[in-house]
């Protein structure tokens, strides 16, 4: 008889979580019984029906309204579930109340670092920031995306043996379907007759630091005009950035989409990916243009050098250095054929080592592992 596992999470997310549980969702299903529940009924409630995925709603009124915690626990024991997988700090918080009336483990998987989640709304920090350290800590197991917050979790306390290394996986097998790049960039009436497109998917808040970017650009302008940056997303910081490219005179070189729903159609438009964070996991967005066999410039954050080796499948460069961002995005965009080699590296390397079956068959061994250790 396959596992029973249910999985918890907000129903909100829009970024790589959502990608992780979809992707977890499509490998497991063939050899884990497993149903999401989700608390809003969003955009990730919709996509997961439509993907055929076991999901279903329990409205939450408000973060604090703990209602859900009986019809979580009724369903967790009339219905005889092996696991409950958490994802994202409303599941934790949910899950302290739960885990006195369930007797089966607890894990949760650790998408970010939780310290910078809130970072960008004082009061979400200064309120829901302590609630969801202090959920964490009261775990059975954890599933880090990356060795580096495995590292990261043990450095703050956390026992090395209860947390295990799920890295994001994507399913390499099948053709993605795409809009053919001259009718996606007509979408946003982009005349890209001899630009070098670079591309980047991101929301528009301090983490992710697209001033970087945006003075990437600006350095860049001093000797050619012929590269355009696509952003793709959307967010707080928006005026901000435009007002920020205005002031250094490259607002002809930066276009703002919006959020893009087609992400590999995207991917297939522009010439390069850069991600320009301050903190990551490990970026659906680089496994995506890996999909388009698209090399990525990325800064050495989080667990990114776990999968992009500098110098093969893309660059690595330091936080806030966008001089050095300007003269890679220049070299790669005179030697097409360097880019090249890159996109088919990195394609090969996520094809072998970071598909959805390799994360599904990892992701198996560790509910097994943990039913092993409680039976003991």
């Amino acid at each position: 008889m396959n596992l029973k596992v249910l999985h918890l999470i907000s129903g909100g997310d829009t970024g790589g979580a959502k990608t992780h549980i979809f992707s977890l969702m499509e490998g497991l299903k063939d050899f884990v019984d497993a149903k999401i529940i989700c608390f809003i009924e969003d955009t990730f409630y919709e996509e997961a029906k439509s993907n055929g995925i076991d999901i279903e709603v329990i409205p939450q009124k408000r973060r604090s309204d703990m209602s859900v915690v009986k019809k979580i626990s009724d369903l967790v024991n009339d219905e005889h579930y092996d696991i409950v997988h958490c994802h994202g700090a409303r599941a934790n918080t949910i899950a302290i109340f739960l885990k006195s009336k369930i007797n089966v483990p607890m894990i949760t998987t650790i998408h970010s670092d939780y310290l910078l989640d809130f970072k960008d709304s004082f009061y979400k920090d200064l309120i829901f920031t302590p609630i969801n350290t202090f959920a964490l800590k009261r775990f059975d197991y954890y599933v880090a995306v990356t060795e580096n917050f495995k590292s990261m979790l043990i450095d703050r306390g956390f026992n090395d043996q209860k947390i295990y290394t799920l890295y994001n996986g994507i399913n390499m097998n099948s053709d993605p379907w795409v809009i053919v790049k001259d009718d996606f960039l007509k979408r946003y009436n982009i005349d890209y007759k001899g630009k070098y497109l670079v591309g980047q998917v991101a929301r528009l808040d301090g983490v992710k630091n697209i001033k970087m970017t945006i003075r990437a650009a600006q350095k860049l302008s001093e000797t050619r005009r012929d590269i355009m940056f696509l952003i793709a997303g959307d967010g707080e910081e928006l005026h901000e950035l435009q007002k920020l490219a205005k002031e250094l005179k490259v607002e002809d070189m930066i276009v703002f989409l919006g959020f893009v729903k087609e992400n590999m159609s995207f991917f297939n438009a522009i010439d390069l990916n850069i991600l320009t964070s301050l903190s990551e996991s490990f970026p659906y967005v680089i496994l995506e243009a890996s999909k388009m066999k698209k090399a990525t410039i990325a800064t050495n954050v989080g667990g990114i050098n776990e999968l992009i080796r500098d110098g093969v499948d893309g660059y690595l460069i330091e936080s806030n250095d966008f001089n050095k961002l300007a003269s890679r995005i220049d070299y790669l965009a005179d030697n097409s054929v360097k880019s090249v080699e890159m996109g088919e590296s990195i394609y090969n390397r996520v094809k072998e080592s970071f598909s959805t079956e390799s994360m599904a068959a990892t992701q198996i061994e560790i509910y097994n592992n943990i039913l092993s250790r409680r039976n003991l």
